[in-house]
């Protein structure tokens, strides 16, 4: 009886082995991995909108998206990896929002240079061609 009872206890080891590999895999599996790619795509496009002066001509936009990465940092702490993706995507987001907006901005402000020079130069051409005549 005592081999019997040996055996019935290393069946119930190695079930409570079994049990307990189970678990410890379905608990890994339950978190989604670091959104890794994410997050550096929202830190690459806050650097590119920064290089571009978002922080002079868009910074508000620029603010959105560093609040969104720190939110995104702060989930992936909190193992709330699935929240950190969205807000990591939202800091991508507005980093390119800000730097379309400064883009812009800075375009149209190349535009009224432009008129600007072109309206010269033509009111010169008339006085050079009302001197002439």
């Amino acid at each position: 009886m005592n081999g019997i009872s040996q055996r019935r206890n290393g069946l119930c080891l190695r079930r409570a082995a079994g049990l307990t590999g189970l678990l410890v895999l379905c608990g890994c599996a339950s978190t989604p991995p670091a959104p890794t790619a994410s997050l550096q795509e929202a830190r690459h496009a806050i650097a590119t909108a920064e290089q571009a002066e978002a922080g002079r001509y868009a910074p508000a936009d620029l603010s959105d998206a560093r609040v969104h990465l720190a939110s995104a940092d702060n989930a992936v702490m909190a193992q709330r990896m699935k929240t950190a993706q969205r807000f990591a995507e939202e800091s991508t987001a507005d980093a390119e929002l800000a730097t379309a907006k400064t883009a812009d901005i800075k375009s149209n402000a190349v535009n009224s240079d432009m008129k600007r020079s072109t309206a010269t130069l033509i009111d010169e051409m008339q006085r050079s061609s009302g001197a002439q005549q």
